[in-house]
């Protein structure tokens, strides 16, 4: 059955949209970090026409397809089985498209449009789409797992930047809700039914999204705090008086710190030798107006000098302004430094900002308890109730083999947060094979059986992707 599916599909796609040599397979069969697995073939569509008679295709033989953007997701929802049964739909060709309204303010695009693509075309204009990454996802992506990012307590995630969708179905339909409109109050919004739900109710081959200005300025802080508490003061204290420009509000912890200057000697770290405060908290201010009208560095060295001045600011140790480009540097190099520490775990975890400072106390004393040779080096998003909360262990202090200890630690950090948090165990890395225990433990069944009423409408012989949502 594969090869006159092979046939057919190059037939209709042309030779060289149709992979099938094992070299040629391993970068779709492997994710970024989590997923492995073995295609039947690779197939690159080129157009959403393309994509729409793949589908049908694969539907007719029986063969299931997981579709594949740029691959950088982190929860292996992008990469297919262990079956060697599932075709690999590349959306790579898939970028053609990419039209720019500078008036509207919005970008027409194919979903395998790379982000920095985007943002390339869009400085001409002097605009950009405001979802910041480590990674380079595709915009199909993006939607597909409603990608935050570091800059998502100013701009929102995906979903607040999302106006329109183009999704080709399982059946080979595809469906034109390429709406342009921020204003559109007409019934059911389509684009809500695809967006984070990993690509199992359609493939999203195109996209309107809207922009926004780049800024002109920028100003940066490091900012010391002994306590989770006094981070959070801070934060109250910055958004009550500079939210119109407050960007990102990024949180490192003294365990996930310290390995980003162990590791990474060009980097200058602002407490020399000193030993750093519990907290280090990243404080980005940005604005479109010229320096001229506005001293940003100014106003935020002089908030921060007058909030240390309060009992509020009785936790803050210390304030070093710097270059931008120097100061994320440190908050980049977090993860990799972790990973040359030894064994590390992550967990993308949120919970109500109130509660963040409460959460992360709570999952150190459990570590302390039960797994004292486990260290929690945290750090993310506080702005927007986030925290990666990574643990690294030596295999050698561990009773156990990680395949036995990351199953009861994934279990135990999760309950801690959903159940007595009311958190979440994907903040922003959507669902898949990663965490679909989780899911399937967590999610209320009306929930799960709504979500398996619109999968059996939308994929009834459920050949899309690896990722159950009922």
């Amino acid at each position: 059955m594969s090869g006159s599916l092979i046939t057919d599909l190059r037939r209709l796609l042309g030779e060289d949209a149709v992979l099938t040599a094992p070299e040629d397979l391993v970068r779709y069969e492997e994710g970024w970090r989590y997923g492995k697995g073995k295609a039947l073939f690779a197939v690159r569509p080129a157009t959403a026409a393309q994509v729409a008679a793949t589908l049908a295709a694969c539907r007719t033989a029986g063969v299931r397809v997981v579709p594949q953007g740029a691959n950088t997701g982190l929860v292996g929802a992008s990469t297919p089985d262990g079956s060697g049964e599932m075709v690999v739909l590349s959306l790579e060709r898939l970028n053609r498209r990419l039209e720019i309204d500078p008036i509207n303010r919005t970008a027409k695009v194919d979903g395998g449009v790379l982000l920095s693509a985007l943002n390339e075309a869009l400085a001409a204009h002097g605009l950009m789409f405001p979802i910041d990454l480590g990674a380079d996802p595709s915009i199909g992506g993006m939607i597909a797992t409603n990608t935050g990012g570091t800059r998502l307590l100013k701009y929102g995630d995906v979903r607040h930047n999302l106006l329109g969708i183009e999704v080709a179905l399982a059946d080979g339909t595809v469906l034109d809700g390429m709406n342009q409109l921020r204003k559109n109050n007409t019934g059911l919004d389509l684009k809500q039914v695809f967006v984070g739900t990993s690509g199992v109710f359609g493939v999203i081959t195109g996209a309107v999204v809207q922009v926004v200005p780049i800024p002109g300025q920028r100003a940066t802080a490091l900012v010391g705090c002994a306590s989770g508490a006094a981070v959070l003061a801070l934060l109250q204290a910055l958004e009550r008086d500079l939210a119109d420009v407050l960007t990102a509000y990024e949180v490192i912890s003294a365990d996930a710190l310290a390995p980003v200057f162990r590791h990474h000697e060009g980097l200058r770290n602002p407490y020399g030798t000193a030993q750093p405060p519990a907290y280090t908290a990243l404080v980005e201010l940005a604005s479109t107006l010229p320096a001229g009208a506005l001293d940003l560095p100014g106003l935020l060295e002089e908030r921060l000098g007058a909030f240390l001045e309060t009992e509020a600011g009785e936790g803050t140790t210390d304030v070093f302004m710097g270059r931008h480009e120097d100061l994320w540097a440190i908050r980049h190099h977090v993860s990799e430094s972790l990973r040359q520490e030894g064994r590390v775990l992550a967990f993308d975890i949120s919970v109500p900002r109130s509660r963040m400072a409460a959460f992360t106390q709570a999952a150190r004393a459990l570590l302390a308890a039960d797994f004292p040779f486990v260290r929690c080096c945290d750090f993310g998003h506080w702005g927007d109730g986030g925290t990666h909360l990574n643990l690294v262990w030596t295999e050698a202090d561990a009773p156990q083999s990680a395949s036995e200890l990351v199953p009861v630690l994934q279990s135990r950090i999760y309950d801690l947060a959903v159940k007595g948090f009311d958190g979440s165990y994907s903040a922003e890395h959507g669902v898949g094979p990663h965490n679909q225990r989780f899911y399937a433990a967590y999610t209320p069944v009306p929930i799960r059986a709504l979500s398996g009423v619109l999968k059996a409408h939308l994929d009834p012989d459920g050949i899309l992707g690896t990722t159950r949502l009922d």
